[in-house]
């Protein structure tokens, strides 16, 4: 089995760049630094990983990733091993994403975003339960008449 899960930022804004040919995809390619659990003293605090997203992630990561987001990745890891023009091995791993998830809010991002309506003690019903004023049924995301 080659399964990772990775929880990090963003060392830098992604690189994106479509396939050629009939049938075009994202590859968008980004680095992700993940900290260390452990941290000792002269060694770094964090590690580094290239990553690779393909077709939809890849539109996903342009879209919506940049340098400092924190997100949630699972994929797997590839070997990048090749030889050089000097005839030297080079050893090197990337994750390939298949599924990337936002691992904080953008408000706590510093980017504004969605604010949470903080309740009015005051309206407390006796069962503990907040009364929802008349007329908002509209606004709610969910049926409140049953």
């Amino acid at each position: 089995m080659n399964k990772i899960m990775l929880m990090g930022r963003l060392t830098r804004d992604p690189e994106t760049r479509y396939s050629q040919g009939e049938s075009q995809f994202a590859i968008a390619r980004f680095s992700l630094a993940v900290d260390r659990r452990f941290k000792r003293q002269g060694e770094p605090d964090a590690d580094f990983f290239n990553c690779t997203a393909f077709g939809k992630q890849g539109e996903f990561v342009e879209k919506y990733l940049k340098q400092g987001t924190k997100i949630l990745l699972s994929g797997h890891v590839q070997n990048d091993n090749y030889t050089n023009k000097n005839g030297e091995k080079v050893y090197s791993v990337q994750i390939i994403a298949e599924e990337i998830e936002f691992a904080e809010s953008k408000a706590s991002q510093g980017g504004g975003g969605f604010q949470p309506v903080q309740p009015d003690p005051t309206q407390a019903a006796d069962d503990g339960f907040l009364n929802i004023p008349n007329g908002i049924e509209e606004e709610l995301p969910f049926n409140t008449s049953r």
